[in-house]
Formats: structure tokens, sequence, C-alpha cells
């Protein structure tokens, strides 16, 4: 819900968007021999659905990476995914603010990345681990981190929504995320911060998961 609200925000003020699902894609294991830098430079010799997406990493001005948090991290699919972008490189470092990264080359445009995740624990600071990830690879990349949309204890905005709570704002709050990212080449904190704001009491949301949790095990036959 927070991904399409915020890409019909892009859209609404202009931007071209490419939706694509990780788990839709055949992408295999990147295999680490480096063919890709030192015998075919920026070339992927593993042939699958990564040649279309090449064209777009080096292309476009803005890449979204959005999931659900896995054991305080990034999912496996779309680790994956960016894991075979290791082509779009090259083998040289560079010193830059008493720092080592791999610059940009010619053929691949610097370009901001913005992270989409969702987590069903309650707390904020869950996507503490996934937005250092995040940081270090854009660092790494020489690309630009441009912000992050969190939705914590997000098992609770659909049931509340489809109850009538006045939750909507966070649906809002994402589009308008979106529209502020073309329009204003960025995303206001305020505008994150209310993407990711407290719906409900920790002891309120707890019960509600256990007891949603007990139903299921009971509904399923569990021992």
């Amino acid at each position: 819900m927070i991904i399409n609200s915020f890409l019909d925000g892009i859209r609404s003020a202009g931007g071209n968007v490419e939706l694509f699902y990780t788990s839709e894609l055949d992408i295999k294991h990147c295999n680490g021999d480096m063919s890709c830098w030192l015998k075919h430079p920026g070339e992927c010799m593993i042939k699958d659905d990564m040649e279309q997406l090449y064209p777009l990493f080096r292309e476009e001005d803005v890449i979204v990476y959005g999931s659900p948090v896995h054991d305080s991290g990034i999912s496996a699919p779309l680790k994956n995914l960016i894991d075979r972008t290791l082509p779009l490189g090259q083998p040289f470092f560079e010193i830059k603010d008493s720092r080592t990264y791999q610059p940009n080359p010619e053929r691949t445009k610097t370009k901001k990345v913005v992270l989409i995740y969702c987590c069903a624990y309650w707390e904020m600071d869950n996507f503490d681990p996934l937005l250092a990830w995040i940081k270090a690879y854009c660092r790494s990349w020489s690309n630009i981190f441009a912000g992050a949309l969190l939705r914590p204890h997000a098992e609770a905005l659909r049931p509340m929504m489809d109850m009538g709570a006045p939750v909507s704002y966070v649906l809002q709050a994402a589009q308008d995320a979106g529209r502020q990212l073309v329009m204003q080449e960025g995303m206001s904190e305020e505008t994150l911060n209310i993407v990711g704001r407290q719906l409900l009491p920790m002891e309120m949301y707890i019960g509600s998961i256990n007891e949603n949790f007990k139903k299921e095990m009971n509904d399923s036959g569990a021992k």
C-alpha cells in the first residue's frame, strides 16, 4: 500500500515509473568470478532477467527498494538483485573524505536511492540495521541516499483502515513524499515521519497480534 501510494505521488508530479517484483523475476546468484570487471567490463555473463534491469540501473535518476524487514535486514530476493548489480561498477578504489569508495563509471549515472520498508515489530529502531546498510551501500557506490519511508507495526495498518480508523494519513504522506521527490528533489523529514507515525499503543498492538496468531493456529489445527 505504501509503495503504490509513493509511486502514485511520483506519477502525479510527472515522473515515469517502472515497477518490478523480485518474486516474479528469474535472477540467479552472483558467482563472484569478477568477469564483469576483469574480462568483460560492464557485462554479466549470467543471462537471466537482470539483462532487462541493467539499462534501467544505468540510466534512471532514482532507484526505489521496497520490502518487508526480514531478520532485521533486507529480504533475500532483493539482496540477491542488488548483489547482481556488480557489473555497474568497476574494480578501482578512490579516496574521498578519508574513506575508500568505488566511483561510478562513465556509463552509469549517479542516482538517488529511496528505501520503503515495513516491519511487524512495534518500534522504529528495528530499521536501524537496514538504514546503516543502505547508507554504506550508497556511500561505497557513489550514490545518494535520498531518504526512507519506514512503517513499523505495519500489520495494524490495513485492519485499522478496514475498520474506518483515521489512519489514511499514512498513505497520503507516502504519496506526498513521492511528489516531493520529483518537484522538490527531496522528501521532507516531516512527511517521512508521518509515514512512520504511531498508530496505536504498543500493548494494544501486541495483544491484537498475539490473538490473531492464536486464532490462525487454532483454525489450522496446529498442535
